[in-house]
C-alpha cells in the first residue's frame, strides 16, 4: 500500500506500551505518537474500570495528566458522550432496510440526505453526526464485502482519503468500534478496511487502540485471505497491511507466519515476514531464518504445504513483473547475496597448478571454504536443489553461476566437508543445466578429478569410513551398466528429497565418467585397490566400498577384465564387527554366485575364484571346544560366521545346480531323466527336501507333448512322499509352477496366505494338467488340502475378531436384550462364503470333465463310464462299438474323470449341503451319466429332488427330472420309486398349467426319462402310459386345422395302451422308430406327438424283452 508510505504508523515501542499499559513508556512518547492512542487512553481514563486497585488508580491519574493538554480529547469525550444505544438501533434497522431493497440502495436511517460532500458533512458536523457518517460508509463497505464472493473490489470513500481528517475519522472509528463490538466485529472491520484507500493505516491504530485483538485480526485476515497473494490486487494489499501489523509488533512476526504455514494462504507474507526477520536478526556464520524456513517448507513431511509453496514460486516465475517489489525476487535477491558472502574469492595457487595447464586464464578457481561456512553451503545446495527440483525455480544466469563456484569449492576434511561434497556432486548429477559454457565443464572435470585425488586423504583426517570416493566408484559403476534409474535413486537419497529426474539428462555426465574420468577397466582395478572398512559393521552408515564391490559383482566387471576380487572379500570378512552390515549377506549370495556361473556361455571359464580351504581354515584356528571356545582366536566370531555362512551358501549353490541338470536334459534324454528320478525314490522323505524346490519348479517342462507316462508317475510318487514331510511350502511351490506361461505376462507369485484365502488359484493352472491324470492327482490334492485349510483360516479368524467385537456386543445387550444376534450372522457370513467356494471348486471339476472340442473330434464320450458300469441292455450293439467304448476307457479324459469323481464322494460325504448346493445350481446334462454312476453318494440326491422338482424354475425342474431317471437306474430303491411317482405326477400337473412353448420346452427332454422309469420300476407303467396319452391328446388339441391329420396318432396310441401285445413287433419298422411318418413339421406339438409315439414305442420294447 504505497498510500501508507507518508503517514505516521503505530511504533513498535508505542505498542507494546499500549500492551502491556506501561504508563510510564506512554509518558516518554511523543505529541504525534500519542495522538495515535488517544481514543483507547480516554476510554481508559473515563470509563468504570474492573480494576480497583491502588496502582491503577495512580496509573489513571497518570494518565489523566498525561491526557490534560492535548486538544484532541475533548472531542473525543464528546463522541463518548453519544447515545450509543440508540444509535445500535438505527444501523441495526439500516441494515435491515439494505437487505430487503438490496446492497446498492441509497436510503439511509443513519444519515439524512447529505447537502455536501461526505468530507464537507464531516467537517460541519457534531459529534453524533460524525458517528453516524462513520457507522453509515463502514457498513456499507462491509455489506458490499459480504455480497462480493470472494472477489476483491477498491471503494473510493472521501472519509477515507482526505488527509486533513484522517485523525478525526480514526477516532471516530476506534470509538465506534470499541462501543459497538457486537454490530462491528473486529475481524469484519478490518477485512472492510483493506478495500479503502489508507486500509492499513486505519487497521493499525484500530488494533494499536484494541492490542489484544492483534492474533485475532491476523488469523481472520489470513484465515479470509488468497492461497496465492501475489497473483490479485486483493493479496497484495492484504499481506501490506499484514506486514505493516508485523512492524507494529514484531514480537509476533514470526507467529503470524506461522499462520500462514497452518493455513496455506498467502506464501508472500510469510516470505517477506521471514525477509523482514532475517534483515532484523542476521548472522554471518550461521544458518540463516530465510534457508531454515523455505527448508522447512519444501522439505518437510506436510505435501499440502510443499505444493501450496511450489505453487507460489512457479506462478511468480511466470509473472513478467519480476521486479524488486515482488516478495519472489526479495528472496532470490537475498539467498543469492547469502550464498555470495561464504565463497572465499582468493585465488589458490595449489588448485591452479593441479589444474590443466592450458585453461583458458579467465576461468574462475576458488579457494577453499572456511570451516565455519561448511554447514551454511551445505544448508543451501539443499534448498537450491529443493527449489529447483521440487518448486520448478528456474536459475538466472548469475544464480547458475554462483552455484557452481559454490559446488566446485573445496571445503575442510571434516565430517561436515565430507558431506558438503557429497550433496555437491549429487546436485550437479540431479541438475546438470549448471555446466553450460566449456569453462564450466572443464571447471567441474577439474573438481572431481580432485574428489578422486583427495578423497584418501579426507577419509583419513575426518574420521569418517563413508568417505565420497566410494560414492564417485558407485556412481561409475552405474554409468557403465546405464543403470541410470539407480543413479537418480542414489542422488535422491543422498540429497534427501524426491524430486525428478531425466535419465537424459545424464548423457553428458555419463560420458564424462566413462570416457575421461573412469573407464570400466580403470573402476574395476581401483575398486580391487580400494582398503577395506576396518570393523565393519552397520553402525557405519553412508556408502562405502562394499557398495561399490557389489555392483562389480553384479555387472561381472571382475571377470570380464579378468581381476581377482577373491583377496579383497575374505579381507572383508576379516574385518568385520556386530551388529552384521546388511550388505555382507548379499555380497556373499552375488560372490557365490559369479564363482559357480560363467558370464558367459561363449567363454565358460569366465568365473572367479573361490576362497581356498586354507583360507577357510585359518579363520577358526585357534577355536577349542568347550569352556574355552574363546581362547587364542585371531578372528572375531562375526568373521567366523560369516564363513561358515559362505560355506554353506556355497555347498547348497552347487548342490542347487547339480539338480538343475537333472530336469534340463528332459526335452532330450527321457532315460537319463528316468534313471535320475528312480535314484531319488530310494532316498528317505527327509532326504529328498533338497531336491523339492528343483522337482516343483521343473514340472512345466512335464507338460510337453512325448513325456513317458512313467516319468510322469515317478514324479506324483516323489511328490506324494515329499508331502510327508514339508506340505505347505510344497504346495505353494507346486501352484507357482503350474501356472499358466503367457507371453509379456508376469506371473505372480503367490503365498501360502494367498492360497488359504482363495483356494480356487489351484485350479487356475495351465490348461495341460486337465488332461495329465498324475498331475491332475497332485492338483486334485493340493484343492482339497487348501480348502480344508480355509475352512479353518475362516473359523479362526472369526473367534479373533469375535473377541475384539465383544465389548459393543455387550453394549447391543443392554440395549437391545439380544445375546447372540451379531454372531450368528458373522457365523452364516463364514458358511456361506465356505459353500460358495465349494460349490464353485466342484463347478470347476466338472466342466472339466466335458471333452473338449478337440476330443470331441476324436469321438470320445462323456458317458463312458456310465456305459461300463451299466448292462447292456440292446443286444444288437455290435462289437465294433464296444471296441471303441473300451478304447474310451484308456484314455486321459477317462482317468481324470475317475480323479475328479473320487474328490467329489469325499467332499459329498464330508458336507451333503454341497451336493445339494452343486445340483440346485445345474450343470451339464451330458454328465448326469458320469456323475451318477461314478459319485457313490450321489444316492443322497433322492433326500432333496422333490424340493428341486418344487422350484418355480422350468430348467430346475427339467434337470431334476432328468437327475432322477439316472439315479432310479443306479439305484432301484422303493425311496426312489416314491420320489419317480412324485415326478410323473408333477409332470401330469404341468401338463395342465403350461403354455404350448413352455410344454414343448419341458417335455421335449423329459420324456425319455419316463422310459428309465419304467425300466426301473415296472409298476409306473400304467401312469406313465396314461400321463403319454394325455400329453398327446392335450397337444392334439392345439393343432391347428390344416395339421388335422395328427388325430390318427392319437388313435393309435389309444390302441397301443389297450392292446401293448399287438404292437411289439412295430419297433422294428425303422418308420415308427423314427417317430411315425412325417417328421418334417415344425409344429411344436406335431413334433411333441411323435417323440410321444416313440418313447411308448419304446417302453412296450422294454416291457416285451423283459417278459
Amino acid at each position: 500500500m504505497a498510500e501508507c508510505t507518508n503517514l505516521q504508523f503505530v511504533s513498535p515501542f508505542a505498542f507494546e506500551a499500549m500492551q502491556k499499559v506501561d504508563v510510564v513508556r506512554l509518558a516518554s512518547l511523543s505529541d504525534p505518537e500519542l495522538r495515535l492512542l488517544l481514543p483507547c487512553l480516554v476510554r481508559m481514563a473515563l470509563c468504570a474500570p474492573a480494576d480497583q486497585s491502588q496502582s491503577w488508580a495512580q496509573d489513571k491519574k497518570l494518565i489523566l495528566r498525561l491526557l490534560s493538554g492535548v486538544e484532541a480529547v475533548n472531542s473525543i469525550v464528546a463522541l463518548l458522550s453519544v447515545d450509543f444505544h440508540a444509535l445500535e438501533q438505527d444501523a441495526s434497522k439500516e441494515q435491515q432496510l439494505r437487505h430487503k431493497l438490496g446492497g446498492g440502495s441509497g436510503e439511509s436511517i443513519l444519515v439524512s440526505q447529505l447537502q455536501h460532500g461526505l468530507t464537507l458533512e464531516f467537517e460541519h458536523s457534531d459529534s453524533p453526526r460524525r458517528l453516524r457518517l462513520v457507522l453509515s460508509e463502514l457498513l456499507a463497505i462491509m455489506n458490499k464485502v459480504s455480497e462480493s464472493s470472494g472477489e476483491f473490489f477498491f471503494k473510493s470513500s472521501e472519509l477515507f482519503e482526505s488527509p486533513v481528517y484522517l485523525e478525526e475519522a480514526a477516532d471516530v472509528l476506534c470509538i465506534l468500534q470499541a462501543e459497538l463490538p457486537s454490530l462491528l466485529p473486529i475481524v469484519d472491520v478490518a477485512e472492510a478496511l483493506l478495500h479503502v484507500r489508507n486500509g492499513a493505516w486505519f487497521l493499525c491504530l484500530l488494533v494499536a487502540n484494541v492490542p489484544d485483538s492483534f492474533n485475532e485480526v491476523c488469523r481472520g485476515l489470513i484465515k479470509n485471505g488468497e492461497r496465492q497473494d501475489e497473483e490479485s490486487l486483493g493479496g497484495r494489499r492484504r499481506t501490506d497491511a499484514l506486514r505493516f501489523l508485523c512492524k507494529m509488533n514484531p514480537s509476533q512476526a514470526l507467529k503470524v507466519r506461522g499462520m500462514v504455514v497452518e493455513e496455506c494462504h498467502l506464501p508472500g507474507l510469510g516470505v517477506a515476514l521471514t525477509l523482514d526477520h532475517t534483515k532484523n536478526e542476521a548472522s554471518e556464520d550461521g544458518v540463516s531464518d530465510l534457508v531454515c524456513f523455505v527448508s522447512g517448507l519444501l522439505l518437510g513431511t506436510n505435501a499440502k504445504v510443499r505444493t501450496w509453496f511450489g505453487t507460489f514460486i512457479r506462478n511468480g516465475q511466470q509473472r513478467k513483473r519480476e521486479t524488486s517489489s515482488s516478495v519472489l525476487w526479495q528472496m532470490r535477491r537475498q539467498l543469492l547475496l547469502e550464498l555470495m558472502g561464504i565463497l572465499p574469492t582468493v585465488r589458490s595457487t595449489r588448485i591452479v597448478e593441479e589444474a590443466d595447464v592450458e585453461m583458458e586464464p579467465n576461468v574462475s578457481v576458488y579457494s577453499g571454504l572456511k570451516e565455519e561456512h561448511v554447514v551454511k553451503a551445505s544448508a543451501l545446495l539443499r534448498l537450491y536443489c529443493a527449489l529447483m527440483g521440487i518448486a520448478g525455480l528456474k536459475p538466472t544466469e548469475e544464480e547458475a553461476e554462483q552455484l557452481l563456484q559454490l559446488m566446485t569449492s573445496r571445503p575442510p576434511a571434516t565430517p561436515a566437508g565430507v558431506r558438503f561434497v557429497s550433496l555437491s556432486f549429487c546436485m550437479l548429477l540431479a541438475f546438470s543445466t549448471l555446466v553450460s559454457t566449456p569453462e564450466q565443464e572443464q571447471l567441474m572435470v577439474v573438481w572431481l578429478s580432485w574428489m578422486i585425488k583427495e578423497e584418501a586423504y579426507f577419509e583419513s583426517t575426518s574420521g569418517v569410513s563413508a568417505s565420497f570416493g566410494e560414492m564417485l566408484l558407485l556412481v561409475a559403476m552405474y554409468f557403465h551398466s546405464n543403470q541410470l534409474s539407480a543413479i537418480i535413486d542414489l542422488v535422491c537419497s543422498t540429497l534427501g528429497m524426491k524430486i525428478v529426474i531425466k535419465p537424459s539428462s545424464l548423457s553428458r555426465m555419463k560420458t564424462i565418467f566413462t570416457q575421461e574420468i573412469f573407464t570400466e577397466q580403470v573402476v574395476t582395478a581401483h575398486a580391487v585397490r580400494v582398503p577395506v572398512t576396518s570393523n565393519l559393521s552397520a553402525n557405519i552408515t553412508g556408502f562405502l566400498p562394499i557398495h561399490c564391490i557389489y555392483q562389480l559383482l553384479r555387472s561381472r566387471s571382475f571377470t570380464k577384465h579378468k581381476v581377482s576380487i577373491k583377496d579383497w572379500i575374505y579381507r572383508q570378512l576379516c574385518e568385520t564387527s556386530t551388529p552384521l552390515h546388511p550388505q555382507l549377506l548379499p555380497l556373499i549370495d552375488v560372490y557365490i554366485n559369479s564363482i559357480l556361473t560363467p558370464a558367459s556361455k561363449s567363454n565358460p571359464e569366465a568365473t572367479n575364484q573361490p576362497v581356498t580351504e586354507q583360507e577357510i581354515l585359518s579363520i577358526f584356528q585357534g577355536v577349542i571346544g568347550g569352556d574355552n571356545i574363546r581362547l587364542n582366536q585371531r578372528f572375531s566370531i562375526t568373521a567366523q560366521l560369516l564363513v561358515l555362512y559362505y560355506i554353506l551358501s556355497y555347498e547348497e549353490a552347487l548342490l542347487a545346480n547339480t539338480k538343475t541338470l537333472a530336469f534340463s536334459a528332459v526335452p532330450v534324454s527321457h532315460t537319463q531323466v528316468m534313471q535320475i528320478l528312480e535314484h531319488l525314490t530310494l532316498l528317505s522323505a527327509s532326504e529328498l527336501i533338497p531336491y523339492a524346490e528343483v522337482l516343483t519348479s521343473n514340472m512345466n517342462q512335464l507338460l510337453n507333448s512325448g513325456v513317458p507316462r512313467r516319468i510322469l508317475q515317478t514324479v506324483n510318487k516323489l511328490w506324494m512322499v515329499l508331502n510327508t514331510v514339508m506340505p505347505r511350502r510344497l504346495w505353494v511351490m507346486t501352484v507357482n509352477a503350474l501356472q499358466p506361461s503367457i507371453k509379456f505376462v508376469r506371473q505372480q507369485k503367490y503365498t501360502q496366505n494367498d492360497l488359504m484365502i482363495d483356494p480356487l488359484i489351484v485350479l487356475r493352472c495351465d490348461q495341460r494338467v486337465h488332461r495329465c491324470p498324475p498331475l491332475m492327482d497332485i492338483t486334485l490334492h493340493m484343492l482339497n488340502g487348501y480348502l480344508l485349510a480355509s475352512k479353518a483360516y475362516l473359523s479362526a479368524h472369526l473367534k479373533e475378531t469375535a473377541e475384539q467385537d465383544r465389548p459393543s456386543q455387550n453394549n447391543t445387550i443392554g440395549l437391545v436384550g439380544q445375546t447372540d444376534g451379531p454372531e450368528v450372522t458373522r457365523e452364516e457370513l463364514k458358511n456361506a462364503l465356505l459353500a460358495a467356494q465349494d460349490s464353485a471348486a466342484v463347478q470347476i471339476l466338472l466342466e472339466i470333465c466335458l471333452p473338449t472340442e478337440e476330443e470331441k473330434a476324436r469321438g470320445v464320450n462323456p458317458d463312458s463310464l456310465l456305459r461300463n458300469v451299466q448292462s447292456v441292455i440292446t443286444t444288437s450293439a455290435s462289437n465294433k462299438g464296444m471296441e471303441e467304448g473300451e478304447d474310451n476307457l484308456l484314455c486321459n479324459l477317462r482317468e481324470v474323470q475317475c480323479l475328479i469323481c473320487c474328490l467329489l464322494h469325499q467332499m459329498y460325504i464330508a458336507d451333503p449341503n454341497i451336493a445339494k448346493l452343486v445340483h440346485f445350481q445345474g450343470y451339464p446334462c451330458e454328465l448326469l451319466p458320469l456323475t451318477v454312476a461314478g459319485i457313490p453318494s450321489m444316492h443322497i440326491c433322492l433326500d432333496f429332488i422333490p424340493e428341486l422338482i418344487a422350484q418355480p424354475e422350468l430348467e430346475k425342474q427339467i434337470f431334476a427330472i432328468q437327475l432322477l431317471s439316472h439315479l432310479c437306474i443306479q439305484y432301484a430303491l422303493p425311496k426312489s420309486l416314491s420320489v419317480a411317482r412324485l415326478a410323473v405326477n408333477v409332470m401330469g400337473t404341468l401338463l395342465t398349467v403350461l403354455t404350448q412353448a413352455k410344454r414343448y420346452a419341458f417335455f421335449m427332454p423329459t420324456l425319455p426319462s419316463l422310459v428309465s422309469f419304467c425300466r426301473a420300476f415296472p409298476p409306473l407303467y400304467e401312469d406313465i402310459m396314461s400321463l403319454l396319452i394325455q400329453i398327446g391328446q392335450v397337444c392334439a388339441s392345439d393343432v391347428a386345422t390344416q395339421t388335422r391329420d395328427i388325430d390318427p396318432i392319437i388313435t393309435r396310441l389309444q390302441q397301443i395302451k389297450e392292446k401293448p401285445s399287438g404292437w411289439s413287433g412295430i419297433c422294428k419298422d425303422p418308420l415308427y422308430k423314427n417317430g411315425s411318418g412325417d417328421t418334417g413339421s415344425m409344429d411344436p406339438d406335431v413334433q411333441l406327438c411323435h417323440c410321444i409315439e416313440s418313447t411308448i414305442i419304446e417302453i412296450i420294447n422294454m416291457s416285451v424283452s423283459g417278459i
